[in-house]
């Protein structure tokens, strides 16, 4: 066995490595570099599972960052128990090659209660005083310990929000150098998240070359220590970050139409996705659309295809095309335009906004929100409220972190779609020669190679 490490730098694509000057760019040039043909869905959860599994979604079951729950009529993005991946991984064959075989997951998504031997990943501790404390699980449970001594916390409000840095990119590299030289691992997936949040802020192109060196800084470290260690490189993305003109509100066109159902509770409106006739399930440029009266397929699936910031609209026999046919997949699974991606937004008034709305809360919002990497512009002295909404917490008292806006127009960038521009598709590089243009699906056969080739 050779041992290898898989670095995924999340939102790399050629259209980033035009800098000659960047380490990134002088080493690909060395390797041998192929793009991946985004997959349906280009996201994190979804993707990560098809690399690890050499499975298409329809076969290993996620089918986005989230999906609905039917027997619990809740929404839910975000698990992380590895249990709902419902295909072997490649840390389960590669173990049944040869016993001897260890893996190291450093934070790539369902990391929990896998088989996999030295796992970090995020993990908060929510207090009983309303608190979140910055952590991370681990296994074996002393892992986090260890790390956090060496490195302190685990920079949590920096991995996302508002507050998004490099810092939390390299607290993941910086770990993932000492997992190896405390335990070897025969192969090591390293998650490196920094350009995917900068890359959906912005669109100023001195801010995105300033982010990018310093990512670059980090890869440049990382994959130098690697070397050293003669391990073998796998450097690849999931999916590339596309620029895109403004966000499409399906909920809101559902609404409407008088296919979704609120309650109101204290003046503001939650979804009731359990007796809604439909509602989606936003996840960037891919939304899964649950009907719960068929009777009404057919004119929804009408009135969607008549928008023009939608690419696409799948019904189960469609989505068989896609490898998307799957139980947890939506009646209808829908496709932006590559200028345009969809917010869970189904109020029509803000003031009638939920209160988790306003404020980084992954698990409530019933889609992904983007807009939590923003602070409100419409708020003066930003810095100073939330600071006093900090020192309120420490003390001991309930507040709420209501700094993110409801203005889903400030996103820049976004992924999810598959008909984009090559610039803009996920890279491979690695000193294998391979195809030109590779299959998600053929990263699982990549990496295993890797390990036992001769």
């Amino acid at each position: 066995m050779k041992q290898v490490v898989v670095i995924d730098i999340v939102g790399l694509s050629s259209n980033l490595l035009k800098n000659k000057e960047l380490f990134l760019s002088k080493w690909i040039e060395k390797k041998q570099l192929s793009k991946i043909k985004p997959m349906l869905p280009a996201v994190t959860c979804a993707t990560q599972s098809t690399y690890l599994t050499g499975k298409w979604p329809n076969e290993h079951g996620i089918v986005a960052n989230g999906w609905y729950f039917k027997n619990e009529c809740e929404i839910k993005l975000w698990r992380q128990s590895n249990k709902l991946v419902e295909a072997p991984k490649i840390w389960d064959v590669c173990k049944d090659i040869d016993p001897n075989f260890t893996c190291s997951n450093m934070f790539w998504w369902y990391n929990m209660y896998s088989n996999s031997d030295f796992n970090v990943t995020p993990r908060p501790q929510y207090k009983a005083n309303g608190l979140k404390i910055p952590d991370c699980y681990s296994k074996p449970e002393n892992l986090r310990d260890k790390l956090q001594e060496q490195l302190g916390q685990f920079p949590l409000f920096n991995f996302w929000g508002p507050n998004t840095t490099i810092k939390s990119t390299k607290w993941i590299a910086n770990s993932s150098k000492l997992v190896h030289d405390w335990h070897e691992p025969t192969l090591q997936l390293i998650y490196l998240p920094h350009l995917d949040y900068v890359l959906q802020k912005h669109n100023n192109e001195n801010v995105i070359l300033k982010d990018l060196k310093e990512l670059d800084d980090v890869c440049k470290d990382l994959i130098t220590f690697y070397e050293s260690k003669n391990v073998n490189i796998i450097l690849l993305s999931e999916y590339g970050i596309n620029p895109v003109k403004a966000p499409f509100h399906i909920n809101r066109l559902l609404r409407k139409h008088g296919y979704i159902k609120v309650r109101e509770e204290n003046g503001l409106e939650l979804l009731d996705s359990g007796i809604s006739e439909a509602f989606a399930m936003a996840d960037h440029q891919v939304a899964h659309l649950y009907i719960n009266d068929k009777t009404k397929l057919q004119s929804i699936k009408k009135l969607l295809d008549n928008c023009f910031e939608i690419d696409l609209v799948l019904d189960r026999e469609q989505q068989k095309q896609h490898h998307i046919n799957h139980e947890r997949s939506g009646d209808l699974v829908l496709m932006a335009n590559k200028d345009y991606w969809f917010t869970y937004y189904y109020w029509l008034d803000d003031k009638k906004a939920p209160d988790f709305a306003n404020n980084v809360d992954i698990h409530n919002k019933p889609g992904y929100d983007p807009v939590e990497l923003f602070t409100d512009p419409k708020k003066k002295m930003m810095t100073v409220r939330i600071i006093l909404k900090l020192i309120k917490k420490k003390l001991g008292f309930r507040t709420m972190m209501n700094v993110i806006p409801l203005n889903a127009s400030l996103v820049r960038g976004s992924h999810g779609t598959i008909n984009i521009d090559e610039d803009y598709y996920p890279i491979l590089a690695q000193n294998t020669e391979n195809k030109k243009v590779i299959e998600a699906t053929d990263i699982f056969q990549i990496i295993k190679n890797s390990v036992f080739k001769e």
